[in-house]
């Protein structure tokens, strides 16, 4: 083994070793290739030209603008987090179901799908869930250990099923291994491979593990009825009507329906479509919000007081403004799929000028409407909060992202992409076994690293090389998405288990939440298994709705 394998090798391990130290994500990515860098240059394998590189990489970074879809989506989660859906959807749903056994677990379930298609943050859902049912499932007479692992395995689905921070990530970076692939097989006019197309492939996958979850559930209360009784009589003499459930269920489930059916109906980008659910989630939080709380400004500094109180001066309550808003937002997608709405065509029709005008009209409407929802957000603090956690997560991502695109730099100087190929081409069974071996190495990783790490880090060195040995792009990156959903449950330091650690009553044990987590593992693993042997269930849907 030459010396800049020997390197590739060490800077890999001291990476790892430095994130299980506690260091910072970016600075040690970015210090350990400096490091590497210079000892390599000192040792005569490694030409300091390849660091010039590096600006045009930040660059191509910020200008990218599938990337932009990261801050929309986590402002639309978080919005969507603080509007308080989830405590609606989970008391009418738990008293929904909770006549059968095993009920409010088959509950917080479809709740964490719902959530995971509309908010898609997995610590949110997590905590948010563990404060509103963990201590009725506790109550209730459910063991512990189901009650934490059902709460902890329905956050993470909103890492699989689409809108997913995780999928926009990986859609990135395997769109450009996807492009390197062709062209070092001579292909110079390569395929594309969009975030649309795993959004797609990431489906029908995603459902098929709340589908696995919900078996699971309904298993273990047939075999162990105490683990998960019914709600007694009287719990459920308060059962919802249809009101109340189709007053919380439909407004997420039509903002779901507006941002991944706008995307798979090729209406719009994922990015645009990010930015139609920041709208939606907005006009939801002003829905749910139908009134100006001008007391909860006494504290605040005289010029905060003073704009809210003249925006507000002419304000009325009411649900109307984001109600007229989102139906003004529906007739703008069926305008533009009914006419052409550029401006200074050369030939146009009456018609077309009738809609165009109807376009300006209704776009009027959906501004009046998202400027009465952020002035309601603003009066009761949502607005401050949400923006907020949303320059903190994104600045995060890509303070990471610039952190690795430094480490893959150097890790390519090195020699590192062909180490790994011929790595992988030696494993035994060929494709098979180092698609094997790839999963594993990333499986082992989440139980140490977090997500954006594994995605920064490892993906763009191994799946280049799959990729040329001629495995399917869309396959390969739903495959990597359902590995990287087991980082989150797999101790000692799955996420989604400190974030429910963090909220759990002092009663529910580490221990209890460690053993609840560990079926639901396995039922991944079953998922990747099953994926495995039938790929159509991630390629189906690609081919059918983008050909």
């Amino acid at each position: 083994m030459d010396v800049a394998a020997i390197l590739d090798i060490a800077m890999f391990a001291t990476a790892c070793l430095f994130l299980l130290a506690g260091f910072p994500v970016a600075f040690t990515l970015a210090g350990t290739a400096l490091i590497f860098a210079i000892l390599g240059a000192m040792l005569g394998v490694f030409d300091l030209s390849f660091l010039r590189a590096f600006p045009s990489r930040i660059f191509g970074t910020m200008t990218n603008e599938t990337l932009i879809a990261v801050p929309l989506f986590v402002f639309m989660g978080v919005m969507l987090e603080r509007s308080r859906v989830a405590e609606e959807l989970l008391e009418n749903m738990s008293r929904l179901f909770g006549a059968m056994r095993g009920g409010l677990g088959i509950s917080v379930t479809i709740v964490g799908a719902l959530l995971a298609a509309s908010t898609g943050i997995v610590g949110a859902t997590v905590v948010t869930m563990g404060l509103l049912s963990l201590p009725t499932m506790l109550k209730r007479g459910y063991d512990p250990a189901l009650a934490t692992g059902s709460i902890a395995a329905a956050g993470t689905l909103g890492q699989i099923i689409p809108p997913s921070i995780v999928l926009v990530l990986l859609g990135d970076v395997m769109s450009s291994a996807y492009q390197n692939a062709q062209l070092s097989m001579g292909n110079f006019s390569p395929d594309a491979l969009s975030v649309g197309d795993l959004f797609a492939g990431a489906l029908l996958p995603g459902l098929m593990l709340v589908g696995l979850y919900i078996t699971y559930q309904l298993m273990t209360a047939l075999f162990r009825p105490a683990s998960s009784p019914a709600l007694s009589a009287a719990d459920l003499e308060d059962r919802p009507g249809l009101g109340p459930i189709l007053q919380a269920l439909v407004p997420p489930v039509l903002l779901i329906i507006a941002v991944l059916g706008s995307i798979l109906a090729g209406v719009a980008t994922p990015t645009e479509a990010a930015a139609v659910g920041a709208i939606g989630a907005t006009l939801l939080a002003g829905y749910r919000t139908t009134s100006i709380d001008l007391d909860a400004h006494d504290q605040a500094p005289a010029w905060r007081r003073g704009v809210i109180r003249t925006l507000a001066a002419g304000h009325r309550p009411g649900v109307w403004p984001p109600v007229i808003a989102a139906l003004s937002i529906l007739g703008l997608f069926v305008l533009n799929a009914s006419f052409d709405l550029r401006l200074g065509l050369t030939e146009d029709t009456a018609a077309q000028s009738m809609a165009r005008m109807a376009a300006f009209v209704l776009c009027a409407l959906v501004a009046w409407g998202v400027f009465i929802s952020l002035l309601r957000t603003l009066s009761n603090g949502c607005l401050g909060q949400v923006v907020r956690s949303t320059s903190e997560i994104t600045s995060m991502v890509f303070v990471i992202l610039i952190g690795a695109a430094l480490f893959s730099l150097v890790f390519r100087g090195l020699g590192g992409d062909d180490t790994v190929h011929e790595f992988l081409n030696a494993m035994p069974g060929g494709v098979v076994g180092a698609m094997v071996i790839v999963m594993l190495v990333m499986f082992i990783l989440g139980f140490f690293l977090d997500f954006i790490e594994i995605t920064f880090v490892v993906v763009p060195v191994v799946a280049p090389v799959l990729l040329m040995m001629g495995v399917d792009p869309i396959w390969l990156g739903v495959m990597m998405a359902i590995n990287l959903q087991t980082s989150f449950l797999t101790p000692p330091f799955g996420f989604a288990l400190f974030y429910l650690r963090g909220v759990a009553p002092p009663e529910v044990k580490t221990t209890d939440i460690y053993r609840g987590a560990l079926p639901f593992v396995a039922i991944q693993l079953l998922a990747l298994v099953i994926l495995s042997v039938f790929p159509e269930i991630a390629t189906w849907l690609p081919e059918v709705v983008f050909g």
